[in-house]
């Protein structure tokens, strides 16, 4: 214990003396949120280069012991073992909130232990939670350090852990002495004790996974995660109340349509455009993932685990580009080809719940990611600029005659009648591949499905633009706002994850709430790609994010696309909409473009000129802004009616 105390006074004395004012300095068109809550980034070098190393360990060595534990224990047995575990951990829970003066969540702790130690058999489960509505903490000692005014220090990168600030260590350090089983040694014991570290890390696997494979930079998003989670935990933003004031909260509702839908969507309850555009996270069925076993298991033959990815050459001397697939038994069915939102690869989840309705109906299902996106540039000729669709729409055909061409040489087939279907930016290459089809056939797709595409690209952008700089109007409690909004976010998607009748009729969002998140994951996107285009390395200090962090779309499209053929982004608004396939989408039968009269990313003329050339081959939907009708049954009834009729 001595040596635990000196230890910590040790990693206390190396905590920096940053100002608030330092840490929350904003010079830029959109938030540095690393430095809003870490500070500057020191050992930037360094931490790269053990994050490298670290990421190399846990595909190696760590992820395979995880793998084993995960296909010899059934999730049930690693929930039950980690919620034991929790239990043990109770010490520092207590003794943090009594240094926090929290004595309502010391007595709050206590009768959770004391109830799931013994109606719980050991804390295996939680019947506090369960039928005395006792919530779960997350009381540590780094969050009493916060309240003791510790500042943060720098954020270090060790060899083998996450990265942690020095006053994060310092709480780590605590935490193991106030840890019951740091002081028992038999072999027996050390042995559960390793066990128990297997299973309780084997929980960040999903996190490191979607980081890598999500994420151009990796330790850029992880070093923002770890700074906005700390925040939220030393703030108790991650208590319930937070989510329950935010369902309370009165939020606009949107006004009379100005434009008369195809489908009416009765029991939607509208709040504002870019918050009902976030319900297409509702967009999903539940017996997607749904398996006894962990995701890490290898018996684990849920809907998303029997989805194969393979390869194909794009380019000479490029990485290849990957793709995903699942086909039916009778290898020559129809194929359904997806084309996702702008920047998302092809681990989407949406395109996963796509695949499967497909799958349902009888479909062989081919899922890519977006051209608007870093993995995809990846596979790309080093001139490859994604934002010009006539141009785009080439590259997309060519990718997916090879994957096409390359599946049913592998299995020795001729898939039957093709569907191409895509959401968003995706939905609108969707259609600018059918007009290049119209003109000459050499796919064969015979039938397009696009789900509320951009009428016109640069407007659409336009309106991205002033959704993520709409934080600048007021900078004021910016990171104790963004810390709430990011803690509501994360207690939805655990709320959807536990419970499986899942039905909620709005979100805790405002609307400045709503921007704020959806200005960070469309800035996210665009600083991926450019962070690619770039080529800048990953495990060097670099400067890009002083630039990423002042560029929007419009000034991506500036610094790509003007010059001799386009001198301003308005000259490239006509070539860039969806008018520039006014003859394909005139007289054409073989499309259908799903959109709503609310879609914050179109306005009411381009809405009613898309519906004059397309006529009934546009369906209105009465709500859902951008995408957020997808979880409706009206919607859904209609795609499987399209799906069906092959």
């Amino acid at each position: 214990m001595k040596r635990i105390i000196i230890i910590t006074a040790i990693l206390l004395s190396l905590v920096g003396t940053a100002s608030a004012q330092e840490l929350t300095k904003q010079q830029s068109k959109y938030p540095d949120y690393g430095y809003m809550y870490l500070g500057p980034d020191k050992f930037e070098k360094l931490n790269r280069k053990i994050f490298a190393f670290n990421l190399g360990l846990n595909k190696y060595a760590v992820r395979p012991v995880h793998i084993l534990w995960s296909s010899i224990m059934p999730e049930y047995g690693i929930e039950r073992i980690h919620s034991a575990y929790k239990n043990i951990e109770y010490p520092k829970r207590l003794v943090s909130s009594l240094i926090q003066k929290d004595f309502k969540t010391s007595g709050h702790e206590t009768v959770r232990f004391l109830t799931n130690s013994t109606l719980g058999l050991g804390g295996m489960f939680d019947p506090a939670k369960r039928f005395f509505n006792l919530e779960p903490t997350t009381e540590d000692m780094e969050q009493a350090l916060t309240r003791c005014k510790c500042c943060c220090g720098p954020y270090i990168v060790l060899p083998g852990t996450a990265g942690v600030t020095t006053r994060g260590m310092a709480g780590r350090v605590l935490d193991m002495s106030l840890n019951p089983t740091t002081y028992v040694g038999t072999p027996v014991l050390a042995m559960v004790k390793a066990g128990l570290a297997v299973n309780r890390t084997s929980y960040m696997q999903p996190l490191i996974q979607m980081i890598e494979s999500t994420y151009a930079d990796p330790y850029e998003i992880a070093r923002k995660m770890y700074g906005i989670d700390s925040y939220i935990k030393s703030e108790n933003f991650d208590r319930k109340h937070v989510l329950e004031e935010g369902f309370n909260q009165n939020t606009e509702t949107a006004g009379t349509p100005a434009i008369e839908p195809d489908v009416v969507l009765p029991d939607y309850n509208p709040q504002c455009p870019v918050v009902d555009s976030m319900r297409t996270a509702l967009f999903d069925l539940p017996d997607v993932d749904s398996s006894i076993w962990n995701e890490l298991s290898i018996w684990n033959r849920c809907f998303c685990k029997k989805i194969k990815t393979s390869s194909v050459s794009v380019t000479p001397d490029k990485e290849e580009y990957r793709f995903r697939y699942i086909l039916q038994k009778d290898k020559n069915a129809p194929l359904a080809i997806i084309y996702p939102s702008i920047g998302e690869g092809i681990t989407s989840h949406h395109s996963v719940i796509m695949a499967k309705i497909f799958y349902d109906a009888g479909y062989s299902v081919v899922i890519q990611g977006s051209h608007f996106q870093w993995e995809y540039v990846k596979s790309m000729p080093d001139d490859y600029r994604p934002g010009l669709p006539s141009k785009d729409a080439e590259y997309l055909k060519d990718v997916t005659a090879k994957i096409v061409e390359k599946l049913q040489t592998k299995h020795n087939c001729e898939f039957g009648e093709k569907t191409l279907i895509g959401t968003s930016l995706g939905a609108m290459m969707t259609l600018f591949v059918g007009g290049s089809e119209f003109r000459q056939d050499t796919l064969g797709i015979t039938k397009y499905i696009a789900i509320c595409p951009p009428i016109e690209l640069t407007y659409a952008l336009e309106q991205v633009d002033k959704n993520g700089e709409e934080w600048f109007k007021n900078p004021n409690d910016l990171k104790n706002r963004v810390a709430q909004t990011a803690s509501k976010v994360v207690q939805l998607a655990n709320m959807q994850d536990e419970q499986k009748d899942f039905k909620i009729g709005s979100l805790p969002f405002t609307e400045e709430e709503g921007k704020l998140i959806t200005g960070f994951v469309m800035h996210q996107k665009l600083s991926d790609l450019i962070f690619t285009l770039e080529k800048t390395p990953k495990n060097k200090a670099t400067g890009i994010y002083d630039v990423l962090n002042n560029m929007n779309y419009h000034d991506y499209m500036e610094k790509y696309f003007i010059g001799n053929q386009y001198r301003s982004v308005y000259d490239l608004r006509y070539d860039t909409s969806l008018f520039a396939l006014a003859p394909y989408l005139k007289n054409s039968t073989n499309y259908k473009i799903y959109h709503s009269v609310d879609d914050y990313l179109v306005n009411e003329t381009q809405l009613k000129n898309l519906k004059a050339i397309s006529e009934s081959k546009t369906v209105l939907m009465s709500n859902g802004a951008h995408l957020g009708f997808m979880y409706t049954p009206e919607f859904l009834g209609n795609l499987k009616q399209d799906i069906i009729a092959k």
